[in-house]
């Protein structure tokens, strides 16, 4: 089988070597497109491949369209929202991604922005300590757990909210378990997004939610931009002069909050949550993984398109 890495931003030497290594030793072949200036280059190295890889290289319904014998994509990293996956459907290709392995590096991403706003942008004057403040998780899944982890290092006080997970999963970490997103806001200091951009999720973070928040309050998005009602973010910081959002992916109005808010917004220049050798390298060795076992064995163990 054909496995093609696509990586207009491409991985570090070092998990390109560790992807081939699994590959070819599955018995399998390996082609890279890397840095890639046009799409049409990615639609012709697809055109023959069994297999892909990308990290936020969007796979279109043209690219599938293009992809004659692809039967499977892996996203590595979490999030997925660059993947058509209705379009993987339609054709019968398995999409999947790499969850858990950019964790850790998200996870020191949050706590560093936090540490980061609450010291007036490493800027004169005075600031102010994470410990005895109360952090509210939003989705506590495999970044969210070690956010709550790190915090905890800091001497915060942790609450999480997730329909998802049961509550007696949460409390078990120590951490307590917010009666609703209204409740996790009101109450915390700083509140850590990790939710993914889905139709439900979308611009669901705006004025009614934000405006709860304690004075001082801060609101840490590494999650995706999508999930944050940017007019309504506007809004809330006008009127709430004590109010600070810090961000791993800059708004599309980035450049008015700054211009209005100064300090009390931040955005870094790029999204660095996975920015890391040891998070670049465990994303593509985890997707090479999981590729040879589904040719193996046919493991679909984190698709996505069920």
């Amino acid at each position: 089988m054909k496995v093609l890495i696509a990586t207009e931003k491409p991985f570090a030497k070092a998990a390109v070597d560790g992807i081939r290594t699994i590959v070819e030793g599955a018995g399998h072949k390996l082609a890279l497109l890397e840095k890639y200036t046009s799409v049409d280059e990615f639609y012709a190295a697809v055109a023959d491949a069994d297999a892909l890889i990308v990290r936020s290289d969007k796979v279109t319904k043209e690219v599938v369209a293009a992809a004659k014998n692809l039967k499977i994509v892996v996203r590595a990293g979490a999030g997925f929202d660059n993947l058509d996956l209705a379009a993987c459907t339609e054709r019968g290709i398995v999409a999947m991604n790499t969850p858990g392995q950019n964790s850790n590096a998200v996870a020191e991403l949050a706590l560093g922005l936090m540490v980061y706003m609450s010291r007036n942008n490493f800027t004169p004057g005075t600031g102010s300590e994470l410990k005895g403040k109360t952090l509210g998780i939003q989705a506590y899944g495999n970044v969210g757990r070690l956010v709550a982890k790190v915090a905890k290092g800091f001497g915060m006080n942790i609450m999480a909210y997730d329909p998802f997970v049961p509550a007696e999963a949460i409390k078990k970490d120590g951490v307590a378990v917010a009666a609703s997103l209204e409740d996790l806001y009101s109450k915390s200091n700083f509140v850590s997004l990790h939710i993914p951009a889905t139709a439900e999720t979308k611009k669901s973070i705006g004025y009614a939610l934000l405006s709860k928040m304690p004075k001082g309050g801060c609101l840490v998005n590494t999650a995706r931009k999508e999930v944050i009602n940017e007019e309504e973010l506007l809004k809330v910081l006008a009127e709430r002069e004590d109010l600070k959002y810090v961000t791993d992916i800059a708004a599309e109005n980035q450049a008015e909050l700054n211009e209005k808010f100064g300090k009390r917004v931040f955005a870094t220049p790029k999204k660095m949550g996975a920015e890391t050798a040891e998070a670049n390298i465990n994303a593509g060795l985890a997707a090479a993984n999981q590729i040879c076992k589904f040719f193996a064995t046919g493991d679909r163990t984190f698709q996505l398109n069920k």
